[in-house]
């Protein structure tokens, strides 16, 4: 058992981790499966995910989900969603209508940063082209 996890909290830790794997797990599944039984490609795969995450969001389902599965729910391109729209949420509030616009780049910005330059290091070290 992790000790911070003993120290901190009330629960054991060791559902925590057991939460995450399958939920996680669970959603991968689902997604592996509507990519092959269905015609549509995985980009618009991963946009229906973003949608999603930020439609649950939206109805205040995602905090009780992620607080059950916690990285499972959180790491997805479902948890990307609700980032988006809980910062969309707190920019309305602060900003009124034009938070519809600022929002969501403030909250993203940080993931969207992160894989663009992990991506470009990545690819610096791989050298990725084209199969011949």
């Amino acid at each position: 058992m992790d000790i911070l996890c003993f120290l901190f909290t009330e629960k054991r830790c060791d559902m925590d981790y057991l939460n995450a794997f399958w939920v996680g797990g669970l959603i991968c599944a689902l997604v592996q499966i509507l990519m092959e039984r269905t015609k549509l490609m995985p980009g618009r795969i991963m946009v229906l995910l973003v949608v999603l995450g930020a439609v649950i969001s939206f109805f205040g389902w995602y905090e009780p989900f992620m607080d059950y599965a916690g990285a499972g729910a959180s790491v997805p391109l479902l948890g990307y969603g609700n980032i988006l729209m809980k910062g969309v949420k707190e920019a309305v509030d602060e900003s009124g209508f034009i938070g519809l616009f600022q929002g969501g780049f403030k909250t993203g910005a940080v993931g969207c940063s992160a894989a663009l330059i992990f991506g470009y290091l990545a690819s610096l070290i791989f050298q990725p082209g084209t199969k011949k």
